[in-house]
């Protein structure tokens, strides 16, 4: 293949990748063209250009113009040349790091290194030519932002919907500051009932390590259910074979029908379960917390916010 063919792949993987790592996909081959040539698709607009090649993707709207209003935030108030910035999973924290690598190339973001909390954003953020490390290299962090599955009024947060749970914690709790991003149907008055919770544990005995789980009082009234299929699409079930994470574990999802009566002593009686290697509840761990509203605003809670309305 000739140079300006090669340049024109890599344009269309680089750009593919954050795609999908975004939540996107591809309309259609028509919706990859040289730039020199004008391409009509109606409800569509130019997201990425690389290598001479534009990509298409659909306008967003509704709940992903929310989510992308509130990453975007988070990383303009937040994100600074010279920090060190963990990168959250999923959905809403894909904007983010879309919005990282905007900054980035365009120069107003200068000299960071960011930590991503899965492969799917490790993925995605080397697409964008984010430059990045690990905890091994950075054990401490200027700055966290992802998303939540659920958050109560005390900024108590659900998380491990994507399955990355354990790399998200490990990686949010050494930061100053967790930004928690998410659109207001995530809010709620009690964890439990919206969104099942997961746990991660060791694939050892892991039908011994459910019944220890589902047995525990600071639980009680959880059904325990094994992840199956996908390990990044929650509790569905979506395959026939268990949902296996980056770490190697499987997920325990508890799901409620009344609110977790005393999250933090659930916490902690599920931490120091053995055969538990972590859960989604994140504790005392928010700073703040951006919540995109259907009006295209965006409210804050937390430090420096108004005080909590749910």
């Amino acid at each position: 293949e000739s140079a300006d063919e090669a340049a024109m792949m890599k344009g269309v993987v680089v750009c593919g990748i954050a795609t999908v790592a975004s939540g996107f996909s591809l309309i259609s081959p028509m919706a990859v063209r040289p730039s020199g040539n004008s391409i009509a698709h109606r409800g569509v607009r130019t997201m990425c250009r690389e290598g001479g090649l534009q990509l298409r993707m659909a306008e967003l709207t509704g709940i992903d113009k929310a989510k992308q209003l509130a990453g975007y935030k988070a990383v303009d108030d937040f994100v600074k040349s010279g920090m060190v910035v963990g990168l959250g999973t999923g959905s809403t924290a894909a904007f983010a790091v879309e919005r990282v690598g905007q900054k980035l190339k365009s120069g107003e973001l200068k000299d960071i290194i960011c930590i991503p909390t899965s492969i799917a954003t490790e993925t995605q953020a080397k697409g964008l030519g984010i430059p990045l490390c690990t905890l091994n290299e950075k054990s401490r962090l200027d700055v966290a932002i992802d998303g939540a599955d659920a958050v109560d009024p005390n900024l108590a947060l659900i998380k491990g919907g994507g399955g990355a749970l354990l790399r998200e914690k490990m990686v949010e709790v050494m930061a100053d500051k967790f930004i928690c991003i998410v659109d207001d149907s995530k809010l709620v008055k009690g964890l439990g009932p919206s969104f099942a919770l997961p746990v991660e544990i060791t694939p050892f005995c892991h039908e011994h390590t459910m019944r220890l789980v589902a047995g525990l009082k600071e639980v009680a009234g959880c059904t325990a259910t094994l992840r199956m299929g996908k390990v990044s699409t929650g509790a569905k079930k979506d395959g026939d074979d268990i949902a296996v994470t980056d770490n190697g574990n499987y997920i325990v999802d508890l799901a409620f029908k009344e609110p977790i009566k005393d999250v933090r002593a659930a916490a902690t009686a599920l931490k120091n379960t053995v055969g538990v290697v972590d859960h989604g509840l994140f504790v005392d761990m928010t700073y703040q917390c951006i919540v995109a509203t259907p009006a295209g605003t965006t409210r804050v809670a937390g430090e420096g916010g108004e005080a909590i309305w749910w």
